[in-house]
């Protein structure tokens, strides 16, 4: 599509465009004039992120879409405000570049890095209230709209929390930036954070891969091939996402490239759309569908092939390459009762799109002590599923999609480092959802470098009827 084909395609969108169709999942804000206020300083802020550094991630997504790249997508479920910090960012990111490095190893091509960071703030929930002790009050949505604490005032929707956001928001991508450009993303270093983790006698069945990587390593070395001689080994592109969720939010940081005059969403360098708030003519689909940004599209249980081709032809008009990935999120045990029919309908579009697995959303359970949870197990068999459905449709696993921290909590049970249903209480800190901590995101990484390495091997090796020349 030609940028001047573009900008007559978003002549017919405006970034207010939204407010007239019908909207799910958003605040109803009870103060106008402080929401207007808001919004009129936000849209006075710089972007978050620049339309240039959207293109790269697009063209590095069309990669993956013809598995040629791999995404990997994870961070938390609702970023807080209360727990913001430099070590969480740095412990969050340290982990994605681990996770990276180990799927380089098995996929033997490019790991886009993209986080739920600086900017996952908003969350959807199942139901508009909550009642605790006889109590109901409005449910939790995320610290972007109210307070965590379960009292009338916090629950109240403020629209100044979405300026302390995007502070947060920025000061994250500053600090990422600096890791990503400065020396803390050597290969190197991360390679020795990996060797670390396989230490302990609980990892020794993944303990092959570490070596494999740690000679590759050497060998580079050898070969004079280093930090130094190769500026690549010394940094990497890191992309952040989150759900567009809050729309007031996402307008208000909407501007135009003034390279190629086209809207771009400068709250991340990717969005999607939930699988909540997924209507083809609703207020998120009418506003992603404008920006040039790639947008993720959660594809659930209920995710018909008929909804599955408006959205194409919505959100990806012009079947451009990278721009529109499909996420993934049925539970263990359902992937073969839904993936199959939503690939036949994109091969029946002719769609070009990423598949990428979410194995954490349809995989929430209460543990016997009562907590939230998810079992590692059931995250895996999801993971290995998707793969499987994969390899016998001839299609490609374009990518995995994580909830996850660089902390040591306690909040999936499972992983080498088994956490019990009675570990749960002892380092319990998400918002929301539970999280993998990092030996649990670690694990996961290398069972799916496994994965990848396998679907590698079966695609080079020779048929047995083939003849040899």
């Amino acid at each position: 599509m030609t940028q001047e084909n573009r900008k007559t395609a978003t002549q017919t969108w405006d970034k207010a465009g939204w407010r007239a169709y019908p909207r799910v999942q958003m605040p109803d804000y009870t103060d106008p004039a402080a929401l207007q206020a808001a919004e009129a300083q936000l849209r006075r802020y710089p972007p978050l992120v620049f339309a240039g550094e959207a293109r790269r991630l697009k063209a590095q997504l069309a990669l993956a879409a013809e598995g040629r790249a791999f995404l990997l997508q994870g961070g938390d479920c609702a970023e807080s405000f209360a727990e913001f910090s430099a070590d969480n960012i740095r412990d969050t990111f340290k982990l994605l570049l681990q996770m990276a490095v180990v799927l380089t190893w098995g996929a033997q091509m490019p790991v886009i890095k993209v986080g739920r960071m600086a900017g996952q703030f908003a969350k959807p929930r199942s139901a508009p209230t909550e009642v605790v002790d006889g109590v109901e009050l409005p449910s939790y949505r995320g610290d972007i709209i109210n307070g965590f604490d379960f009292t009338a005032e916090a629950r109240i929707p403020d629209p100044q929390r979405m300026l302390a956001a995007y502070t947060q928001a920025a000061a994250s991508l500053n600090l990422l930036r600096a890791f990503s450009t400065g020396g803390f993303a050597d290969m190197h270093r991360v390679q020795s954070w990996i060797a670390d983790f396989v230490g302990g006698p609980e990892a020794a069945k993944y303990r092959d891969i570490a070596n494999r990587i740690s000679d590759a390593m050497a060998f580079m070395q050898a070969a004079g091939v280093n930090s130094d001689t190769a500026h690549q080994l010394s940094k990497v592109d890191f992309y952040t996402s989150h759900e567009a969720l809050l729309l007031e939010y996402e307008e208000a940081l909407a501007r135009v490239d003034s390279t190629t005059g086209l809207p771009v969403a400068g709250s991340g360098h990717m969005i999607w759309i939930g699988d909540r708030t997924r209507q083809v003519d609703g207020a998120h689909v009418e506003f992603c569908r404008g920006v040039q940004n790639p947008i993720g599209l959660k594809c659930g249980p209920t995710t018909t092939a008929d909804d599955l081709k408006a959205l194409m032809a919505k959100l990806n008009p012009e079947n451009e390459a990278g721009r529109l990935t499909l996420i993934a999120r049925f539970g263990a045990g359902k992937v073969g009762d839904h993936l199959p029919r939503l690939i036949q309908t994109v091969q029946s579009e002719g769609a070009n799109v990423v598949w990428s697995c979410d194995p954490m959303h349809g995989n929430v359970i209460k543990s016997s002590t009562g907590y939230k949870t998810r079992a590692f197990d059931s995250i895996l068999r999801e993971v290995r599923e998707f793969f499987a459905v994969h390899k016998a449709c001839g299609t490609i696993p374009g990518g995995v999609h994580f909830e996850m921290t660089g902390k040591d909590v306690t909040e999936c049970t499972g992983g080498v480092r088994a956490v019990t249903d009675e570990d749960l209480s002892d380092r319990y800190h998400t918002a929301c959802d539970p999280r993998l901590n990092a030996s649990q995101s670690l694990e996961l990484a290398f069972l799916v470098a496994e994965e990848l390495r396998n679907r590698r091997e079966a695609a080079i090796r020779p048929r047995p009827d083939a003849v040899a020349v």
